[in-house]
């Protein structure tokens, strides 16, 4: 049986030398330079809202740290510290040495890809939830915001969109997918990649960026609010696979690739005179980067079909408090 600090102890103390204190106090103590920025973001994940119940612990552990990695890769930062605070039903706690060992496993294979070291948290009894906060360092003054499209600018997004929400919709069996159809789709909705490197190279690149994790009409929104601009996308451009490509004639697959969510990928503005630069980018980190459309004056986001017919969605993204 594992008592709170037996659980810290065993499973999730290790050495942080970057960091002037770690786990272990009151709270964790990390120095910055007058050079740099902390960047900090947090996440929640609740069982039965983020995942299932039975999800694997390994690609838990793993995912739980993405989504806050896609977080700083969005706003260009070097991602450095993480705080994990883990509330576990009694049984799992006291009993499932199996799923604490395969969660911490996960958590620290993509903390180590990434040089994150975890200096703190809490862990509590009760419905499982599990909740990351990170920290980071970018340049001062050079950190990625949402506010700053400008108009002209072109929108682009990296990698694939559409295939986590692709994938989400089959377990819901709301859509049947074929065995190989499925294999393709479920890594990408549970161990996303965060463009962590991408981000920080779009600093002088890019206006503006956000990672597209409630979908690409509800992330490019927020960009355009922000900006006080509007948008107009090519729904023929936007990136996705062969998979999705083939249930594109049901609203449900075309909702995945526009409103989905879980993508993990980011979405960025940025100058007509920097695309050599971005086409180059993306082939020197082999991440494919893609022209969708481009930023205007006004407000709002259009889609357009390949006829430029407007295309009218009644989902615009996941919001977490919709009924």
């Amino acid at each position: 049986m594992h008592s709170e600090f037996d659980i810290i102890r065993h499973y999730f103390s290790r050495p942080t030398p970057s960091a002037i204190l770690g786990i272990g106090d009151d709270a964790a103590l990390i120095a910055s330079t007058t050079q740099t920025e902390l960047a900090i973001s947090t996440d929640t994940l609740v069982c039965g809202t983020h995942f299932f119940a039975d999800a694997d612990p390994y690609k838990l552990g793993y995912k739980s740290l993405a989504v806050n990695l896609s977080d700083m890769a969005a706003m260009g930062a070097r991602p450095r510290w993480a705080l994990l605070s883990l509330t576990l039903p009694d049984d799992l706690a006291r009993h499932n040495q199996v799923w604490l060992s395969e969660f911490s496993k996960g958590f620290f294979a993509l903390a180590d890809l990434y040089h994150v070291e975890l200096i703190g948290g809490d862990t509590t009894s009760g419905p499982l939830n599990i909740g990351v906060q990170i920290v980071g360092e970018v340049a001062a003054g050079k950190a990625l915001r949402r506010s700053g499209a400008k108009l002209e600018d072109d929108v682009w997004v990296s990698g694939q969109l559409g295939d986590a929400a692709l994938a989400l919709n089959h377990e819901l069996q709301q859509i049947i997918l074929e065995c190989d159809e499925i294999e393709h789709c479920l890594p990408a909705l549970l161990t996303p990649t965060a463009r962590v490197e991408l981000g920080q190279r779009l600093i002088g690149l890019a206006h503006s960026a956000i990672d597209i994790s409630d979908g690409l009409m509800a992330d490019l929104g927020h960009i355009l609010e922000s900006s006080g601009k509007a948008a107009c996308i090519n729904m023929a451009a936007l990136p996705c696979s062969t998979v999705l490509k083939r249930y594109l004639h049901q609203s449900l697959a075309m909702n995945c690739l526009l409103a989905g969510g879980d993508d993990y990928e980011l979405c960025f503005t940025a100058p007509k005179i920097n695309r050599g630069k971005i086409e180059a980018l993306s082939a020197e980190l082999a991440i494919p980067l893609t022209l969708i459309g481009g930023i205007l004056s006004g407000e709002g986001l259009m889609v357009k079909d390949a006829s430029g017919n407007a295309i009218t969605l009644e989902t615009k993204g996941y919001d977490h408090f919709s009924a």
